[in-house]
């Protein structure tokens, strides 16, 4: 039998991670001067898509702390009534690792995961239905998260699908 395979670490960039959700960084962004020009606005970096099923945009600070090395991917998570944005408040690298659906859409296809590092700078906003990793900070580090809560303020069960393998199906070697 063969043991899980090692997943390449590859940099973070809009065209690689367009197909799972969209970059967030002020490189290419829309720039408005505000607030008599004392302030640069880095303009609509990434919409919050949370509408589904009534729900409601909120924001989350999420304090991460690493995971053992080498990282074991087993499972992966997905949100199908919204959108879910990291974005980092301290100036380290982090990873974000993703898969696209199989093609009944009932799991990952562990055959197309992928491993971004992303920089201190960068966040991402998962569109719906994307297969991702939960957060995997390479140090402690805080993240502001704008994602979905349900027409009552909880976070529903109903959005949130995790699929979990027996065993590791992939490692990544920081």
């Amino acid at each position: 039998m063969t043991g899980p395979r090692t997943l390449a670490i590859e940099p973070l960039t809009k065209a690689g991670f367009a197909p799972f959700g969209v970059v967030i960084e002020r490189d290419g962004a829309e720039i408005r001067m505000i607030n008599e020009g004392t302030t640069t606005r880095y303009h609509a970096l990434s919409q919050v898509d949370v509408a589904a099923g009534g729900g409601m945009p909120i924001l989350s600070i999420f304090a991460g702390t690493p995971r053992p090395a080498p990282i074991a991917v087993s499972m992966m998570e997905r949100h199908p009534l919204g959108s879910q944005a990291f974005m980092p408040l301290s100036d380290h690298d982090w990873l974000v690792v993703v898969a696209p659906t199989n093609a009944d859409d009932s799991a990952p296809d562990f055959d197309g995961l992928r491993c971004f590092q992303a920089r201190g700078d960068q966040g991402v906003s998962y569109a719906p239905n994307v297969w991702h990793h939960p957060l995997l900070v390479c140090q402690q580090q805080d993240f502001l998260i704008a994602d979905r809560a349900g027409p009552d303020g909880e976070l529903a069960s109903v959005n949130l699908q995790e699929h979990w393998e027996d065993a590791p199906v992939a490692v990544i070697k920081l």
